[in-house]
């Protein structure tokens, strides 16, 4: 008994080191271009809700999204009524707003990315810079966690000196063998918390497990949060860039 107990011991001391010696070996950016590639696929479509929570108010928006890479996107809102219609184009770093009520196509200017987007807790340049977590910050790995059961690789980004980002840091928690992203912390320029994000409620969609519910709370302003929640996620849908126009934008069901 005390030579297979040994055995045992010995074989999970073996694998705890050897998983520690692959989180130190990894390449921090190229898991986070993992996880990137992962969330969007060469191509993808969604049904998605929106809950803003407030402290004395809570909103609903019903949305559909369109994406091909991280250059190519288009969200159509769907309800509630007074928003149905409405549509965003991303294409690569510019955006535009379609407002059907006044049948008119607004640039959104790099002055109001860091605004907020439908009131909520994500900023224009949330949906716009996704692959700026690789290109505009440099990457560091910061251990490891446990996190709902998936052991997951702490990242923590920097930003490049000439990088046009709004966030002074942002930490990463990654699920070391899924790739998907479970945590994340944005900090101001003053090294100051003012998001966390965290994703649960792991489901499998077309060829791959993702999480389904991706929760903004920003830390300091207390009652408030956002909570998104994919009802459902089709990966490899075979659009093209041509899809992503402004004239599109106008027509979508």
């Amino acid at each position: 008994m005390k030579t297979i107990s040994g055995i045992v011991l010995f074989c999970a001391l073996f694998w705890s080191v050897a998983d520690t010696a692959y989180a130190q070996q990894a390449d921090p950016k190229q898991i986070v271009q993992n996880a990137i590639n992962l969330m969007n696929g060469k191509s993808g479509r969604s049904d998605a809700t929106m809950t803003i929570v407030r402290p004395k108010w809570t909103r609903t928006i019903s949305m559909k999204t369109w994406s091909v890479g991280n250059d190519y996107n288009m969200i159509l809102v769907t309800a509630p009524a007074q928003d149905k219609g409405q549509s965003f184009l991303k294409r690569k770093n510019e955006m535009w707003n379609w407002l059907p009520s006044v049948s008119r196509i607004i640039r959104i200017p790099p002055s109001m990315m860091g605004q907020s987007w439908m009131g909520s807790d994500f900023t224009n340049n949330d949906l716009v810079k996704r692959n700026s977590l690789v290109t505009d910050y440099t990457h560091q790995l910061a251990g490891e966690e446990v996190i709902g059961g998936y052991k997951t690789i702490k990242i923590v980004l920097t930003p490049k000196e000439d990088a046009a980002v709004i966030w002074g840091k942002v930490v990463l928690w990654i699920a070391a063998k899924e790739y998907f992203l479970l945590k994340a912390e944005y900090y101001d320029e003053d090294g100051g918390l003012v998001n966390r994000e965290t994703q649960t409620d792991v489901r499998h969609f077309t060829d791959r497990d993702l999480p389904s519910k991706l929760t903004v709370v920003p830390v300091k302003e207390k009652g408030k949060k956002t909570v998104l929640q994919f009802d459902k996620i089709e990966f490899n849908v075979g659009l093209d860039e041509s899809f992503f126009s402004q004239q599109h934008m106008k027509s979508l069901r």
